[in-house]
């Protein structure tokens, strides 16, 4: 709904008429929308979101974080406690995700601090989920070496679970950021973990597997971190070594070996490209298109040779939100402009 109209202000305030024109949408799910938003009073959950949620980001945002909004599903709502890092959140800053086991033997949690400290001394960025075992040891490692950490959660920002890493999770809010999709007061469940792997993998520029069994949540992020084009590596352990069987599954499919010599390993992770910042330009180069109405040209004009986000393009021209849509829209249909992931445009 956001892609066809532009914002959701505009989807809610659409006709049935209007909502029947979204892809996807058949009888049945337009007479329940139609039904339940007749029920719902706008304001009133807006007011008491905000209570519960003072601090969030959505796609629309221009400091939502870019590495998210490349990823093919970024969270409608991205909460967060702690202290926000601007570069960090427009991909000027290298960001690496540490997972694996619950139950790591001492090898992995002797190099998981070594990995994670020597990260956090070189300026990068550690992700991880804040669960039990690797999690938890790669983020205080981090914290200790006084580096940054995110720790992405399955709860509501406001949750600390597991319970146990209280400290932690305070430590965290003054080190970096706790982030989640859930909204306050959420508690854990089952399902939840799998998705937060998503928010890991799409935060992180590259995925380092510490160790992990066959059946380990760490695989899920790992595969979601290929997914989406970014790097990963796994720590080689013993082939009879249950902890380190996802690992060497891992390298057996060509993920990039951890190996002893962590100097290769920061300068392979620092050589990871950094994402393309828009800039605004004193004179922007201007498209010679005589036969494109005002409108058209005007958002054509506003699009960089890189992809644009679409918040960017509102920002550039003026426009409003649905006026930027209808036009991107034409302007798609003209074959000039494409839309990538994460409601981003580039000229064709």
């Amino acid at each position: 709904m956001q892609q066809h109209f532009g914002t959701l202000s505009i989807a809610w305030k659409a006709t049935k008429a209007e909502l029947s024109q979204v892809e996807g949408f058949g009888f049945q799910t337009l007479e329940k929308v139609v039904k339940q938003r007749s029920r719902l009073h706008p304001e009133q959950l807006l007011i008491k979101h905000q209570e519960e949620n003072p601090h969030f980001w959505t796609p629309a945002d221009a400091d939502y974080p870019r590495l998210l909004l490349e990823t093919p599903s970024p969270p409608a709502c991205l909460y967060y406690r702690g202290e926000v890092e601007l570069q960090e959140n427009l991909g000027n800053k290298p960001s690496v995700g540490i997972v694996g086991t619950r139950q790591p033997s001492d090898y992995g949690i002797r190099w998981t601090r070594q990995i994670s400290t020597a990260l956090a001394k070189n300026g990068f960025t550690v992700v991880s989920g804040m669960a039990e075992g690797i999690d938890t040891e790669s983020h205080a490692a981090t914290i200790k070496a006084g580096g940054r950490t995110i720790a992405v959660l399955g709860t509501g920002v406001d949750i600390i679970y597991p319970p146990k890493n209280r400290e932690l999770y305070k430590q965290i809010l003054t080190a970096g950021l706790v982030v989640s999709e859930y909204p306050a007061k959420t508690p854990p469940e089952r399902s939840h973990f799998p998705k937060r792997n998503r928010i890991i993998a799409g935060l992180s520029r590259a995925i380092l597997v510490i160790e992990a069994p066959i059946k380990s949540g760490a695989l899920i992020t790992a595969t979601y971190a290929n997914d989406f084009g970014r790097d990963v590596y796994a720590l080689p352990g013993r082939i009879d070594d249950y902890p380190s069987q996802g690992c060497l599954k891992l390298i057996s499919q060509g993920a990039s070996i951890i190996l002893k010599e962590l100097d290769e390993l920061l300068k392979t992770l620092g050589a990871i490209p950094q994402i393309d910042v828009v800039q605004e330009s004193s004179a922007p180069q201007q498209l010679s298109l005589p036969d494109l109405a005002p409108e058209l040209q005007q958002v054509i004009n506003a699009i960089a040779s890189d992809a644009l986000p679409f918040d960017f393009i509102i920002q550039k021209t003026g426009m409003d939100a649905g006026s930027v849509s209808s036009a991107l829209l034409q302007l798609e249909l003209m074959g000039l402009v494409s839309q990538l992931p994460g409601m981003r445009y580039q000229k064709v």
